[in-house]
C-alpha cells in the first residue's frame, strides 16, 4: 500500500520506525491546514511560514511522545496554535470569523450582502468593517483569540476545540462567549465613528 493510502496512525507508527516517506506524507496531508491557522493568527505571511516550520519541526522532533489519546489532527493544531502564540508574544516583546454572532445585525447584512452589490458606499463601509474585525480578533487576549478562530472562523466543534487547546467544552463556550463580546463592542465602537464621520460630511457638504 503507498503511503497516500494509509491512516495517519499507521503513517505515525512507521515515522517512528524511522519511515522519512511517511513523515513527509504527513506534511503533506496537514501543511496546508496548519498554515491556514496560523495565517489567521498572527495576520503576517512570513511569521505563518515560519510558524508552519516550527510546526513541522516539533511533530519530528516530539513524534515519539504522540500516543494517540486525541486524533493527530488535534494534536498538530495544538501545536500550531501554541506556537503562533509564542510568535506573537515575541514579537509584542520586540515591539518594546460563525462571525454572525460576533457583530451587530446591520453590519453582518452589509458584509454578507448580494455580491452584485453596487452601491459604492456600502461597499466601501462593508470592506471597511471586514478590515475592523480582522483587527479586533488580532486583538483578542491570547486566551481567546485561539477559541474564537477554531470555533467560529474555522467551524469546529466546542468538543474538538477544547481538545486541540486541552479546555473542557464549558471553559470554549465562555471563552467563545467573551470574545463575541469582546469583538462586538469594537465593532459597533466602529460603526458609531463611521456613521459620526458620514453625519460630519453631510454637514459639511451642506455648509457649501
Amino acid at each position: 500500500m503507498s503511503v497516500e493510502g494509509k491512516s495517519d496512525e499507521q503513517l505515525i507508527e512507521e515515522f517512528k520506525k524511522g519511515s522519512q516517506r511517511s513523515y513527509e506524507e504527513l506534511v503533506s496531508r496537514y501543511s496546508e491546514k496548519a498554515y491556514s491557522l496560523a495565517s489567521r493568527m498572527v495576520r503576517n505571511q512570513e511569521d505563518a511560514e515560519e510558524v508552519l516550520q516550527d510546526v513541522f519541526v516539533t511533530v519530528y522532533r516530539k513524534i515519539s511522545g504522540f500516543e494517540g489519546k486525541s486524533s493527530f489532527s488535534s494534536w498538530l493544531y495544538r501545536v500550531t496554535v501554541n506556537s503562533c502564540l509564542m510568535k506573537i508574544r515575541k514579537r509584542k516583546q520586540n515591539k518594546s470569523i460563525g462571525l454572525d454572532d460576533a457583530m451587530p445585525d446591520e453590519e453582518h447584512s452589509l458584509l454578507m450582502s448580494n455580491s452584485e452589490e453596487t452601491d459604492t458606499d456600502k461597499i466601501t463601509l462593508r470592506k471597511q468593517v471586514s478590515t475592523a474585525l480582522e483587527h479586533a480578533i488580532h486583538k483578542l487576549p491570547d486566551d481567546y483569540r485561539p477559541v474564537f478562530i477554531l470555533r467560529d472562523i474555522d467551524g469546529l466543534t466546542s468538543r474538538e476545540v477544547g481538545k486541540i487547546l486541552q479546555l473542557s467544552v464549558p471553559a470554549v463556550k465562555s471563552r467563545l462567549h467573551r470574545a463575541r463580546l469582546m469583538l462586538r463592542r469594537k465593532l459597533v465602537h466602529f460603526y458609531e465613528e463611521y456613521n459620526t464621520g458620514e453625519s460630519k460630511a453631510q454637514a459639511s457638504a451642506g455648509n457649501l
